[in-house]
């Protein structure tokens, strides 16, 4: 079996079943069942989760040629609607990827199969036994589509959530601004409300397919968004320099590039998810909309807090001056690249984790966890070098500013050093939400976050730039030891561990 090399070690690991996780590690690398199927799900997720940061790594990039206040006023306006963004999106997304995994697992199979059930009993009425066979299975040539509930249901919330988002962040966009430190007096001002309301326009493409992206990663299927994803993105790369410099459009063109490859994502995942899925079901009660809001809201708390949290940092950068904002843009964009590719092993965790706690296969959740942490560790430290040595010599791709050069020298320390850190704290992340444990993560993250930006207050204040960091590295510290804590004392849905 794919956990016997596993197994033993959770059954006989004491009192700590996280320190079994870590004290075999000449199986991580195994090409066994569970090894690959982790590959299939976490490689081409991290790919498309990391696509979309080195898009605006990208705009960073052209717009940093500019000018640097060009460049630190696009940069308030990403974290704006990043963390605007993260208040739906992760809610949606992880709640949908475990109701879609569960509801797949449990048969939530296609009309195909309803109609062949019919059939049967038609045939067996009229004494056609011998035509049973041929017939069901023209049926089930004819309609291959799985009917899924909830996905149904992500839809219409993506959607709405979508239209709801554009308008207020349209609407309030000064206000938005000026709490991120550019007031009306800030030359940021007038660039980053060109770039901000633009991108803002592209809000319903992104809730709309994030809410499909959880569709496919329910189906165990990441290589659809992927492929969807670097389509829009390597669109938005093609267009960015021809709306820029050759129209002449600066940080608008910038936006109106970004959008126009939102969109194009948006569509190519619809038209791929209309070919496997029914969308339309036949009940309010099939949409299952009670099951989102619940443990939407929970996890809308927890990104909340989340937010909250990274929001005040950039805007503690913002307030320090342009030239703090531009380092702190850089090094954030950076800090968030690279330790999403951690979160491709988040979304094999929660796929995964999903469907056998729906099916009751303990085996496969302590097999899965072990092996998602022990790799989540040493992608961190590969990270933490990776970035150290590139950034360290790369940093002039970004911008030319001497003085924010010298900013970054001190931020890279910290964006390397966090990265194993980051890399355990989204793996726990996608353990949490695969065993649909959306309570323990909101209230653990209100917590955590509530002292982070205790933390945050107190640091900036003395130690400006410095300051901040460190404060951020304390919040993944944080979010990292909550996972532990939860897994380790064998409680909520980890309880099956103590037998």
């Amino acid at each position: 079996m794919i956990m016997d090399a596993v197994l033993p070690l959770w059954r006989h690991m004491g009192k700590n079943p996280l320190w079994a996780s870590f004290k075999n590690p000449s199986g991580i690398f195994k090409k066994d069942e569970l090894g690959l199927e982790i590959a299939q799900i976490a490689v081409p997720a991290a790919l498309a989760l990391t696509a979309d940061p080195i898009a605006s790594l990208v705009d960073t990039a052209f717009i940093g040629h500019i000018g640097p206040v060009e460049l630190a006023a696009v940069g308030v306006a990403i974290a704006v609607i990043n963390q605007a963004s993260k208040v739906a999106i992760f809610p949606l997304v992880s709640v949908t990827t475990s109701l879609v995994a569960e509801e797949d697992a449990k048969g939530g199979s296609g009309g195909a199969y309803q109609e062949i059930e019919i059939v049967e009993k038609q045939l067996a009425s009229d004494n056609e036994k011998d035509d049973l066979i041929p017939k069901t299975e023209m049926i089930c040539n004819r309609d291959k589509k799985r009917s899924i509930s909830s996905a149904s249901s992500a839809l219409i919330i993506g959607g709405t959530l979508g239209l709801i988002q554009a308008i207020i962040l349209i609407c309030a966009a000064k206000p938005m601004l000026s709490y991120m430190g550019v007031k009306s007096d800030s030359p940021m001002l007038k660039p980053a409300l060109k770039y901000f309301t633009l991108r803002s326009l592209g809000s319903p493409a992104v809730l709309l397919s994030l809410a499909m992206q959880g569709v496919f990663r329910g189906f165990k299927d990441t290589k659809t968004p992927l492929y969807a994803t670097i389509i829009g993105d390597v669109a938005n790369i093609i267009l960015d320099p021809i709306f820029i410099f050759l129209f002449r459009l600066g940080v608008s063109g910038a936006a109106i590039a970004h959008v126009i490859s939102l969109y194009l994502n948006s569509l190519i995942l619809m038209w791929k998810l209309m070919q496997e899925v029914n969308l339309l079901a036949p009940t309010m009660k099939d949409l299952q909309l009670s099951r989102f809001l619940k443990n939407g809201f929970l996890l809308l708390f927890r990104v909340i807090a989340a937010t909250f949290c990274v929001t005040l940092a950039a805007s503690s950068a913002a307030k320090l001056g342009s030239t703090f904002m531009a380092a702190f843009q850089i090094c954030l964009q950076v800090w968030l690249a690279t330790s999403l590719l951690a979160d491709g092993l988040a979304v094999a965790a929660q796929a995964i984790l999903a469907n056998a706690f729906a099916r009751n296969d303990y085996d496969k959740v302590v097999a899965t966890a072990s092996r998602v942490l022990q790799l989540g560790l040493i992608l961190g430290l590969i990270l933490c070098i990776i970035v150290a040595v590139i950034l360290q010599f790369s940093s002039q791709i970004f911008t030319k500013d001497v003085n924010v050069l010298l900013l970054l020298q001190l931020g890279i320390p910290f964006v390397a050093a966090t990265q194993p850190v980051n890399s355990l704290a989204f793996v726990f992340d996608g353990l949490n939400y695969g065993a649909s444990d959306f309570a323990y993560s909101a209230y653990s993250m209100v917590l955590i976050a509530g002292f982070s930006i205790l933390c945050l207050f107190l640091l900036s204040s003395s130690n400006g730039f410095v300051g901040i960091w460190l404060a951020l590295s304390i919040f993944m510290s944080l979010r990292a030891g909550a996972g532990f804590l939860r897994i380790g004392s064998r409680t909520g849905p980890w309880s099956f561990l103590r037998s």
